[in-house]
């Protein structure tokens, strides 16, 4: 697996499982090798490589654990902004206050999450700035999504181990607007759960959380998180707005009431999404902000031909 690349050069972890077991390093620690990408692959039109591709790589000097790689393996999925692939959990962070939440930055990336086969890991930050319920009133805009949704503050260990163990076995990405906490997460997980390896004082020296390029971090007990820019803001492009509605778990159950086939639940009569709404069965600004970006889905489809 590629953990990062500067410069055209990638620091590829091994795959221990292709070592025999007297090159198995005796204290556990990772092998990393330094690695390019051969310039035939380049040419023949292949993929750049990005942190979080499996690659196959050929080794050119085993004392000083160089190589070049030779092929990247099919994704899972990729973005470009960050770059990075094969992500399988995005945390989505927002905080009670300080920020104000950016709940269309959050079910946009929610939209993302299941377009891409990705685990979403929703964390309500700055619990401890809570004076009036907030934390309670965000976990009810998602209880009926079947998401996991974690309440987290800086001064709660237990919070923290809880957390601990929703990234245990999952490559994970952090997502939020600035000034949600992410640093603060990303430097607490860092110093207490990071694999023992030679960027131990490339981790230590960090200070503030000024982020580059992509590095995915290996865990102590499996996975990993990457420490990345981006996703601080994000547009919904490759949603369809006919589809939309299927990135809604909470309108499942009600989509199978309505009248018409294909309902949109935005106008039609007898919609089971809108009758459930106006119950009150579904969250008021889940619902609206449907409605807005189904809206907007719905005019760059429309205008796509035009100039």
């Amino acid at each position: 697996m590629i953990l990062k690349g500067v410069g055209g050069f990638y620091s590829v972890l091994l795959d221990k499982g292709s070592l025999s077991k007297d090159k198995l390093p005796k204290d556990n620690a990772p092998v990393i090798y330094t690695c390019k990408a051969r310039g035939i692959h380049r040419k023949e039109g292949g993929s750049i490589p990005l942190p979080g591709d499996r690659v196959t790589f050929k080794i050119l000097d085993e004392q000083k654990r160089i190589g070049h790689i030779d092929r990247i393996r099919d994704r899972v999925n990729a973005f470009t902004r960050p770059a990075v692939a094969n992500i399988d959990q995005l945390a989505i962070v927002l905080a009670v206050t300080n920020p104000q939440p950016d709940m269309m930055l959050v079910d946009k990336l929610l939209i993302t999450c299941q377009a891409k086969d990705i685990r979403p890991l929703i964390i309500i930050n700055k619990t401890d700035l809570d004076t009036g319920n907030q934390v309670e009133a965000l976990r009810k805009v998602y209880e009926k999504t079947g998401f996991t949704v974690l309440s987290l503050t800086k001064f709660s260990c237990e919070a923290y181990d809880i957390l601990h163990k929703e990234l245990v076995g999952f490559t994970t990405a952090f997502a939020g607007q600035s000034g949600v906490g992410k640093s603060t997460i990303l430097n607490i997980v860092l110093n207490n759960w990071l694999m023992e390896t030679g960027d131990v004082s490339e981790r230590i020296q960090r200070g503030k959380h000024t982020t580059r390029h992509v590095q995915l971090f290996q865990l102590d007990q499996g996975g990993f998180i990457l420490d990345t820019p981006g996703f601080s803001a994000y547009t919904v492009t490759e949603v369809h707005h006919e589809d939309l509605q299927s990135y809604y778990p909470e309108f499942t159950d009600a989509a199978g009431l309505c009248r018409f086939k294909g309902c949109s639940h935005i106008s039609e009569p007898d919609c089971g999404v809108k009758i459930l709404y106006d119950e009150g069965q579904i969250n008021e600004g889940r619902y609206l902000r449907y409605t807005e970006l189904y809206k907007e889905l719905k005019e760059a489809y429309d205008n796509r031909y035009r100039r």
